[in-house]
């Protein structure tokens, strides 16, 4: 039982790519840049408080500005969330409403057809395939006789 569960793991279980393997090397190189990068920042800003007062004071501007970015982004998407609900109203709406008329006429249509045209030939074979076979066990009988 043990050998077919572990079996099962290895066979569900699938090898990493090399671009995977690749991936994940780049990835943990650059967290440890990142986290080094910030070790040394803190200790110059630690050693020159003055520093740290202008590196704060660029921060808080490029977060006022990222901000500004953000602001106008969130514009954009609510007057495309606009139009986005005006071309459903005015143009998608229309659109469903016709092809919904469409259908129940073509439904009317089929009906009028299937009870008008279709039925009547149908119960018109039924009766001349009924004939056929009559004089045709007619015939058979004629001839047994």
């Amino acid at each position: 039982m043990t050998d077919q569960v572990s079996e099962t793991v290895k066979n569900e279980v699938q090898p990493v790519s090399s671009k995977g393997k690749a991936g994940l090397v780049i990835a943990i190189i650059v967290a440890v840049l990142l986290l080094a990068a910030l070790v040394v920042g803190i200790i110059f800003l630690a050693k020159d408080p003055a520093a740290a007062s202008n590196v704060r004071d660029i921060f808080i501007i490029l977060i006022a500005l990222q901000m500004f970015v953000i602001g106008v982004a969130l514009i954009v998407l609510i007057v495309q969330l606009a139009m986005l609900t005006n071309l459903l109203q005015n143009e998608v709406k229309p659109i469903l409403t016709s092809t919904t008329d469409t259908v129940n006429t073509l439904r009317g249509t089929v009906r009028f057809l299937s009870d008008n045209i279709s039925e009547p030939v149908i119960k018109l074979n039924e009766t001349l395939a009924s004939l056929k076979k009559l004089s045709n066990l007619f015939h058979l009988k004629n001839n047994q006789d």
